[in-house]
């Protein structure tokens, strides 16, 4: 009889692993692995981490995070690891996801997606109980993608108002376009720089961890997250009304250059400062975690060691799962056509609108990469406006159509400041047209600038939608041409002088326009 106990235990102990290291080891292979498969991605956010002092932070992630888990390692010993096969549909969601991302340019939900799919890939390969165990520094991993860019313009037209409320709560006259302001001593601008996105990209990342080290309740940690997103926008808006008056008090001596940099970054140290000290008032990592957790060295006497077999399927599952994508991504790169696109020319057939040699006004949008683009303009008895074309094909980073990157006014000396943006719907017949509306204002012009995005067959103002539509597009084998078109007409006071103008202009020749696009795109496979 205890020979065959024998050689049971011995048949048994070559079909499971004798250890839960082992199960940790595999799996941080396996991720190891999918981060390999999509080295791409991973290079792009540790390239945004080296050259963006905003992003810098993101080298610490990781390691905080394994510190997190290091801390939850009593916890963790006391947890039964088993794989699990629900994940692995969010996994290939997230693939999905990754693939759209990817197809569309947008950089920042391809790394959102990839990172996700590590909390994913620890949840398929030892279970619920440990996933949920770690949950918080696993998703503390997002914090490792470069993101904030979007908050920059909401955040810019919040420090303005805050700023020129002060000022007139102060009793200074102060006149403003956009971002851009007078007072009395002098001129002034929120520009990205002073968005504050810096500041608050730091205090929520710091924030949050601090959160998680300091208190056990969940109702303290969100308030105090909370917290850390409110108290950096308020205070920069506070920064920047405290620069602008010592600016003015100074004469323009103080706080006009560099050094209103500095002013802010210690500004923003002390409110961080008194923001923690607040918090540390009702902080909880005093309370003992461990009292109900036994000795790690008895988990594998009490469960049962994880089976091989199962195992090892669950590992190919999910690098299978993960692969799809990228393997699906490179077939359709070799199925796209890198040929030279025909030379887009736009000329009005019915004569209406005549093309004119005159380059009015000394204005043109800046576009990245190397896109093909029809400049003209038209004039019919007085009325003038000028046509403005990009197109792309076999878009990349660095050469796409939708992107921050591509903008109407490049930089103050330009003579060019977008003092106003909002989106406009234009009736066309049976149809209606989406457009985004700018105004730019230089010392002697005033443009009102209509734009929107043809895709194809769909046409939209929204770069959310436009990146989607791109997407699907692309995946379905349609390319990724695309173009931006913008008209824009001058006009002296009212905007709506130049709104007539453009809304006779586009009834008349978007057909063709849309008619040599078309024509143009009908050599994506030619």
């Amino acid at each position: 009889m205890g020979t065959q106990v024998q050689l049971r235990n011995a048949a048994l102990s070559s079909n499971t692993i004798n250890g839960r290291r082992e199960a940790v080891l595999i799996t941080l292979l396996v991720i190891a692995l999918v981060l390999g498969i999509y080295h791409e991605t991973i290079e792009s956010i540790v390239a945004i981490w080296n050259r963006s002092e905003t992003y810098a932070h993101g080298f610490l992630i990781a390691p905080f995070s394994i510190y997190m888990i290091w801390k939850r390692r009593a916890v963790l010993a006391t947890v039964k690891y088993h794989p699990d096969y629900m994940p692995l549909l969010v996994l290939a969601g997230l693939g999905i996801g990754w693939l759209l991302a990817s197809a569309a340019g947008v950089m920042v939900a391809e790394q959102y997606a990839l990172v996700a799919m590590i909390p994913m890939i620890v949840w398929a390969m030892l279970g619920f109980h440990a996933f949920n165990t770690i949950i918080f520094p696993l998703a503390y991993l997002l914090f490792a993608v470069p993101f904030g860019e979007v908050f920059i313009p909401p955040l810019i037209d919040f420090t303005a108002d805050f700023t020129v409320s002060a000022l007139q709560a102060t009793g200074i006259p102060v006149y403003r376009e956009g971002s851009f302001f007078s007072i009395p001593s002098g001129n002034w601008s929120v520009v990205e720089a002073c968005s504050g996105v810096r500041y608050l990209i730091a205090s929520v990342t710091l924030g949050t961890l601090y959160a998680y080290l300091t208190y056990h309740s969940l109702s303290r940690r969100l308030i105090f997250i909370a917290f850390s997103i409110v108290v950096p926008i308020i205070a920069n808006g506070l920064r920047a009304y405290l620069i602008v008056m010592t600016g003015h008090l100074s004469d323009m001596r103080l706080a006009v250059g560099v050094d209103h940099l500095i002013y802010g970054w210690i500004f923003f140290g002390l409110v961080m400062l008194l923001l923690f000290w607040i918090g540390s008032l009702w902080r909880e990592d005093h309370l003992d975690e461990s009292m109900s957790v036994d000795n790690s060295s008895s988990a594998d006497l009490r469960f049962p060691s994880v089976s091989v077999k199962a195992t090892l399927g669950m590992v190919g599952l999910v690098v299978a799962i993960a692969s799809i994508w990228p393997m699906y991504m490179n077939y359709l790169n070799d199925e796209s056509n890198p040929q030279q696109m025909p030379e887009i020319n736009i000329v009005d057939p019915s004569g209406k609108w005549e093309s004119d040699s005159t380059r009015s006004p000394n204005w043109t949008p800046r576009y990245i990469g190397s896109p093909e683009q029809f400049i003209g303009h038209f004039h019919h008895e007085n009325q003038r406006v000028s046509l403005y074309v990009t197109y792309y094909r076999n878009q990349q980073q660095e050469s796409k159509l939708i992107s921050s990157s591509n903008t109407l006014v490049t930089d103050l000396s330009s003579g060019w400041r977008n003092v106003g943006e909002n989106e406009r719907k234009l009736p066309l017949g049976a149809t209606e047209l989406s457009v985004n509306q700018d105004l730019l204002h230089a010392a002697t012009s005033r443009l009102l600038v209509w734009r929107w995005y043809w895709l194809i067959d769909q046409e939209t103002a929204s770069p959310y939608l436009g990146k989607a539509i791109q997407a699907m597009n692309w995946i379905l084998g349609k390319g990724d041409d695309g173009a931006e078109i913008i008209v824009a007409a001058a006009y002296e006071h009212d905007p709506e002088e130049a709104a007539s103008v453009l809304r006779e202009f586009i009834g008349d020749m978007k057909p063709v326009i849309n008619e040599r696009l078309l024509a143009v795109h009908s050599t994506y496979r030619d």
